[in-house]
């Protein structure tokens, strides 16, 4: 990887030599005392191009040949001001800000509008670019120590769910037949598979984290929030950053960016980041760490004006990830009410193995078969936006693609229990949207669009028993289970393909009764199609035909194979009220009508008693949200937030891993539980105490119930008892901690680094989160102990020249896990998902 970067950034320097073709306007931007403002961000409003002043409060920015603009000069800590130019000033600009609430000043594009965050009705979050790269948050798993509403779990990136306000998928699952209830999108493309969150991001500018349903903003439909993330554009005016960091564990981390004109009308940015780190966990056979880190990413962006009120930008990227990892540590073993022998330890004795360690922290392991989850992700989009009328037309045309190519040990021992155990996938997404954005009249703006997905996915899966599967599948005293070579090469080969389409028109209006006073209803019609194929077939073993041995074979495995087609439509809405008590207080009221669609089995089904799958089962109904909200958002004082979220959602036909009652196989399979409900309240401050002092802090209290749910497959513990599932009414949803927090702190100082002015900092950053189950049904061995963890950085930092920090995150180095699972086949042992050890490092950047 090493050389990779070295050839990637060899190829961007290059480009930093572009040329800019259009005049510019210069000025000088000061206080009211007349001192120059350093970095302040000076935008042409309406285009992308932007700069930042450096040390005198000086800046120039190119007006690609437009006159009259409008320049927008921002800085923390002052109020936002729009000049507008008719003519190219003959002298520079000289430009004064006054003192403002820095924090209530932070710009969302969430409602397909530039708007104050703290203007939104919508409980929402913002993490800048800038943020996410001092606090070391380069993908969604570490967003989530920022952004505590926020939980991602992930054995790996297939097996990976992202949740909000804990909804949105179901816990430890996979199953390419439902769709996900956290939409995430990445400059307006909406990437479909949940991986895309285990990726690490490109040069990003914002990221805006959205709670709650927003069916009537999104193309997509999301039941449980929305992650809209902007990348930087290209520029006009050339630039570049570099950015290299080492760390502990072999860690090296490059991130570059190149942007500047390729012509009068013509822009470019390419990015690049690579990350690679050794492995976490040592395995004692292989002899080398395992846990790698090994992605790298590229992204290429051109911009076209083709006139003052057109933008169009033609996007590529794809990103590579090739882990030697996600291996996971066996946690403890758990007794059953299986017999004795069934027993694990029983198992394990029999066949003369001992685990290598009885403490998962001690990062050992010995699975034999090896663990890789190598990923492709990427893909082309073509973005129009075009002012026609009051507003803007946009269009977004994406296609995209992920492959997947995993190998796993599932039963998480050195035992050849699974020789094989791999899925494979190719997924392919086309999609369209097209939306009208603006101020429709005096009284009333809004936003109308269209929006259809197709996607396909392909999975040829493998599953191979190896020398002990016979132990472990022991279900009866007879002999015949030892019969040399039954069970060896014994599996079965999976062909699972989807292909699901879903179209929609949606719209949502914001009428201003009073200026204080406004109502917000919102409109979404869906339709959704889903067709699927399963087959699977047994292979290898031992070839006989005894009907005994036969018999015990089709225990293990057996063929199946069925066909399913649904499609569905829906109606939903919302509607919000929002009260402007004052200039500090805001206060909105929402109810929103939302479902997740409709979705089928990919996975295999239970079977009647003449072994034929039932088929009623291969479709799962949608998911009908009823979900209310209300919110206040304030600045108590200057430089500060201060907002409060109360909300309830309930769920009938949840959709999870449930087991009929009328089955006589304890065989579990997705379809819906009747009801559950989430309730809550969400704490977000941030406080500029000064130039020098800032603190931000967010809470959440989650209190999420099965409030009805009577056919859930069986906790670990009660595997083997008479009856195959049990009544979980009332109990806790997976993943839901019932307290979750964030808080940190930055000390800074003007400072000079080189001849660089800029400032020198101390941050500290913590995140905790109390106890939650990590089991469908909660089980007393599956309940992830509650932990908090604490990172810090120290260091100098400028808007341009040199900057440099250093960094070290999990600083008590605290041990805890981040998931649990039972290993395949229920003999009783569990792993665990660990999280990382003390980390710590250096950063240096250098930005032109």
């Amino acid at each position: 990887m090493k050389n990779s970067i070295k050839n990637i950034l060899t190829i961007i320097s290059v480009l930093t030599f572009s040329i800019s073709f259009a005049q510019n306007i210069e000025g000088v931007v000061k206080t009211t005392e007349n001192t120059p403002l350093e970095a302040a961000n000076v935008v042409v409003k309406g285009t992308t191009s932007n700069t930042i002043t450096d040390a005198s409060g000086k800046f120039s920015i190119d007006t690609k040949g437009k006159l009259p603009v409008t320049l927008l000069i921002q800085y923390v800590g002052y109020k936002t001001t729009e000049l507008e130019i008719s003519d190219l000033p003959a002298t520079p600009l000289q430009i004064v800000l006054n003192e403002e609430n820095a924090l209530v000043e932070v710009v969302v594009s969430s409602r397909r509008r530039i708007e104050k965050v703290q203007d939104v009705p919508i409980a929402i979050s913002v993490i800048t670019g800038k943020q996410a790269e001092q606090t070391g948050a380069f993908n969604v798993n570490r967003i989530k120590e920022l952004v505590p509403s926020v939980q991602l779990y992930s054995s790996n990136p297939r097996n990976t769910g992202i949740n909000i306000r804990s909804l949105g998928s179901p816990f430890g699952l996979t199953n390419d037949g439902i769709d996900p209830g956290v939409g995430f999108y990445v400059d307006g493309v909406y990437y479909a598979r949940p991986a895309a969150t285990t990726l690490d991001f490109i040069d990003v500018e914002q990221i805006e984290v959205l709670r709650g349903p927003q069916g009537s903003l999104f193309g997509k439909n999301t039941t449980s929030g929305a992650f809209n993330i902007t990348t930087r554009k290209p520029s006009f005016t050339t630039g570049a950053d570099f950015e290299v960091s080492y760390g502990n564990y072999a860690f090296l981390q490059a991130k570059a960016s190149v942007t500047g004109a390729l012509g009068k009308k013509v822009a470019g940015r390419i990015s690049f980041s690579g990350t690679q780190r050794d492995g976490l966990i040592d395995n004692i056979v292989t002899g080398r760490p395992t846990n790698t880190l090994n992605n790298q990413g590229i992204r290429g962006q051109l911009l076209w004006t083709p006139s003052v009120n057109t933008n169009i930008i033609l996007a590529a990227d794809i990103t590579t990830q090739r882990p030697d990892g996600y291996a996971q540590v066996v946690a403890g073993v758990a007794p059953t009410q299986r017999a004795a022998y069934r027993q694990f330890d029983a198992i394990i004795k029999d066949l003369n193995y001992q685990l290598p360690s009885l403490n998962a922290f001690d990062r050992k392991i010995d699975q034999d078969t090896p663990w890789r989850s190598g990923q492709d992700m990427g893909g082309i989009s073509l973005n129009i936006d075009t002012k026609v009328g009051p507003g803007t037309l946009t269009s977004t045309t994406a296609w995209r693609f992920w492959n997947w190519d995993p190998s796993n040990d599932r039963d998480f021992t050195g035992l050849q229990v699974l020789a094989k155990s791999q899925n494979p996938t190719r997924q392919t997404q086309i999609t369209q949207e097209v939306r009208y954005a603006g101020q429709l009249s005096t009284k009333v703006s809004g936003v109308v669009g269209a929006f259809f997905i197709d996607q396909t996915s392909q999975t040829d899966g493998t599953e191979e028993s190896g020398n002990a599967q016979w132990r472990f599948s022991q279900s009866t005293t007879s002999p015949l289970w030892k019969t040399p070579g039954l069970f060896e090469g014994y599996g079965i080969k999976t062909d699972a393909r989807i292909r699901a389409s879903s179209a929609a028109v949606f719209g949502q209006i914001d009428w201003a009764i009073t200026e204080r006073l406004h109502i917000l209803p919102g409109l979404r019609y869906n339709f959704d199609k889903k067709d699927a194929h399963y087959a699977r077939k047994t292979y290898g073993g031992l070839q006989t035909n005894d009907p005994a041995l036969l018999a015990l074979k089709k225990s293990v495995y057996s063929d199946q194979a069925f066909d399913s087609s649904t499609d569905n439509t829906d109606f939903s809405g919302n509607l919000t009220l929002t009260y402007k008590v004052s200039d500090k207080i805001n206060t909105y009221a929402t109810y929103a009508k939302s479902y997740k669609p409709v979705g089928v089995n990919v996975a295999g089904l239970p079977t009647d008693s003449k072994g034929n799958p039932l088929l009623d089962l291969a479709v799962i109904r949608p998911e009908k949200v009823n979900h209310y909200e209300i919110g206040v958002k304030t600045s108590p004082f200057k430089n500060s937030i201060f907002n409060l979220t109360f909300f309830n959602t309930d769920i009938k036909d949840f959709q999870t891993n449930v087991q009929a009652a009328e089955l006589g196989v304890n065989r579990g399979y997705l379809a819906n539980a009747d009801k559950v409900r989430v309730r809550g309240a969400e704490l977000d401050a941030s406080f500029v105490f000064s130039s020098h002092l800032t603190v931000n802090a967010a809470a959440t209290y989650t209190d999420g119930k099965y409030v009805k749910f009577t056919n859930a497959p069986l906790p670990l513990e009660e595997t083997g008892a008479p009856v195959s599932f049990k009544d979980v009414s009332g109990t806790d949803l997976p993943g839901a901690s019932r307290w979750a927090g964030s808080l940190g702190g930055e000390l800074s100082d003007n400072a000079t680094f080189f001849g660089n002015r800029g400032k020198i900092f101390v941050a500290i950053d913590s995140y905790a989160r109390s106890e939650f189950s990590s089991s469908p049904s909660a089980s007393k061995y599956l309940i992830v102990p509650g932990y908090a963890i604490f990172n810090a950085r120290l260091g100098f930092r400028a808007s341009q020249g040199l900057s440099v920090h250093f960094w070290g995150r999990n600083l008590l180095n605290k041990d805890y896990y981040e998931q649990l699972l039972p290993a395949g086949g229920n003999a009783g042992q569990y792993a665990g998902v660990i999280g990382d050890q003390r980390t710590y490092g250096v950063t240096l950047k250098y930005s032109l």
